[in-house]
């Protein structure tokens, strides 16, 4: 079968590698589509994330759906022709956090395209039967490979108590950003702000629903929501950037007894907080670690067309060009780029 492999940072080729068969819990998927994520770009452009290194080849690629061609022996509730999204992340389930049902804390899961695990950039993935979600036929194959941050989105709402009547701001509109909006929108937000650097993206945040946008380079991030909500500032920023001065501004755009939840990546893992703001304006700061038992909730508000997830998409590719795939996703205004799997 095809794959698309991480030889060497900027080097992705396409090989051959053995179709993979089901173990007796597992599925044996044909890949339709995958999305390309900034975990996929960052590995493509360093060869690293922190202390994930990628000291072989490796195939990249977390964001999937297919169709199931086989089935284990053990596997009783999907049949070939089922469309199924995938989850990347299998835990342990034996652990303290598995245990509390923290299993995206799981020290030993094993997650696609995370070194030494390969990912989902192949025509064929076997992968547990658990971690295979059915489609209904509401909801596509490219719909379904974006369940993957359509649910990091639905978890930093469920980490920042998102309800109805909160002030929300976002920054950063890239994937994350515009998923976690729409996922705060569902949860009944009713004012939500976008802030970013990057025009076509501030624009794209205003055509998908965002009430209000903020161009901080223009605009002091903190005034500019503290003008907006008549001095109150949000009741929840979920700071999705990464970017240094976006963390620091998070702070002063929250209200005080307000919330802010950590999803971005920063550059560097030491970012300078104010304590005493924190504790002066009690503060909930909560950080955002992948997700936990939102694939079910993922694909009902894509179901009920509560979000759209396919609307993020700016190109697809096949998997014979995913070099120059990943070429054109790393442009500053690509939001996200789909690789589809041609058998």
């Amino acid at each position: 079968m095809r794959t698309a492999v991480l030889r060497e940072p900027g080097e992705l080729a396409v090989e051959d590698r053995p179709r993979p068969d089901p173990a007796p819990d597992e599925v044996l998927v044909a890949v339709g589509e995958v999305g390309i994520c900034g975990s996929d770009l960052h590995y493509y452009e360093h060869g690293r994330i922190g202390d994930y290194v990628v000291e072989n080849p490796l195939i990249l690629g977390h964001e999937s759906a297919g169709e199931v061609v086989e089935v284990g022996a053990a596997v009783s509730d999907l049949a070939p022709g089922d469309r199924v999204a995938l989850e990347p992340g299998v835990p342990c389930r034996r652990c303290a956090h598995c245990k509390r049902g923290e299993y995206n804390l799981c020290p030993d899961v094993t997650f696609m395209a995370t070194p030494p695990d390969d990912g989902a950039f192949a025509e064929y993935v076997a992968w547990p039967a658990d971690f295979a979600y059915r489609l209904p036929e509401s909801v596509s194959t490219r719909e379904g490979a974006l369940c993957e941050p359509l649910s990091v989105g639905i978890h930093v709402v469920n980490r920042g108590e998102i309800g109805v009547g909160d002030s929300v701001l976002v920054t950063g509109a890239g994937p994350i950003g515009l998923l976690a909006m729409e996922a705060a929108r569902a949860a009944g937000a009713t004012e939500i702000f976008v802030s970013d650097v990057v025009d076509a993206k501030l624009r794209l945040a205003a055509e998908r629903g965002a009430d209000a946008t903020v161009d901080p380079r223009d605009d002091d991030l903190g005034a500019a929501i503290a003008d907006a909500t008549d001095g109150d500032g949000v009741d929840v920023v979920i700071e999705a950037s990464g970017a240094e001065s976006a963390i620091a501004g998070s702070l002063d755009a929250v209200r005080r007894g307000g919330t802010v939840v950590f999803v971005g990546l920063a550059d560097e893992a030491e970012v300078p907080l104010d304590v005493l703001d924190i504790v002066d304006n009690e503060l909930d700061v909560h950080g955002s670690f992948r997700y936990r038992n939102t694939y079910p909730t993922a694909i009902e508000l894509l179901a009920d067309d509560a979000v759209d997830a396919a609307g993020i998409v700016d190109f697809e590719a096949t998997l014979g060009d995913v070099d120059d795939a990943f070429r054109r996703a790393m442009d500053p205004e690509t939001v996200k780029g789909v690789v589809t799997v041609e058998k």
